[in-house]
C-alpha cells in the first residue's frame, strides 16, 4: 500500500443494506419492484410493515426540484411514512429527543426509483429530503393524521440550523456532511 492509504471499514451488509444503528421507533422497509410484460408493480405500503400500527389518515405528493432540499421538520404527535416514488432522494432524520436512547444519532438513507424504501419516521424525529437527481423528483407521505389547517401539528427549523449537526450538500457552513464523519 501507499503511505497515507487507509483501509475501508464496513459500511453494508452482505444483503447489500446500509450498515447502521438506527433511530430508536424509526422503521425502514426496502420493497423489491415486481417486474411484468408492461412495465412493473412496486408495494408501497402494508399495514404489516408499521410496527406502530397507526392508521393511513392521508396521503400527500411532494415535488422536488434538483437539488432542492426540504428540511428541517418533526411533529409533535404525527407519524410519518415517506415512499420516494420518482426520482433519487437523500432522506437524513436526526433524534432530538432528550430521551431517547438514540438521541444525537443522526440516519441517512438513500431512495427512490433504484431502491424504494418506505420509512416510517415517528412523531419529535427531524427530518428531511434532498433531490439527488436531475430532474424534479416526487416522493410521498402517508401521514398517521390528517393536517390540521387551524393548528398544524408541524415545527420547522432552517436547513442550516446549528441544532441539527448535518449540513446538506450545496450547504456552504463548516460542518462536514455525514458522509465525511467516521
Amino acid at each position: 500500500m501507499l503511505p497515507g492509504a487507509k483501509k475501508d471499514t464496513q459500511r453494508i451488509t452482505n444483503s447489500w443494506a446500509k450498515l447502521q444503528r438506527l433511530i430508536e421507533g424509526l422503521s425502514v422497509h426496502e420493497v423489491r419492484h415486481v417486474p411484468g410484460d408492461q412495465g412493473w408493480l412496486t408495494e408501497i405500503f402494508r399495514a404489516e410493515w408499521d410496527p406502530l400500527g397507526e392508521p393511513v389518515a392521508q396521503v400527500f405528493q411532494v415535488r422536488l426540484f434538483p437539488g432542492a432540499v426540504s428540511a428541517w421538520h418533526c411533529h409533535a404527535q404525527c407519524t410519518d411514512r415517506l415512499f420516494a416514488n420518482q426520482g433519487h432522494f437523500k432522506i437524513v432524520l436526526y433524534d432530538g429527543r432528550p430521551e431517547s436512547s438514540t438521541c444525537g444519532l443522526l440516519n441517512e438513507f438513500h431512495i427512490g426509483d433504484a431502491r424504494p424504501s418506505l420509512i416510517i419516521v415517528p412523531p419529535r424525529i427531524w427530518h428531511g429530503a434532498q433531490n439527488l437527481g436531475h430532474s424534479d423528483g416526487l416522493f410521498l407521505n402517508l401521514p398517521a393524521t390528517a393536517y390540521n389547517y387551524e393548528d398544524p401539528d408541524h415545527y420547522r427549523l432552517p436547513q442550516d440550523t446549528p441544532e441539527i449537526p448535518y449540513r446538506w450538500i450545496g450547504d456552504k457552513s463548516s460542518l462536514p456532511r455525514s458522509d465525511e464523519r467516521e
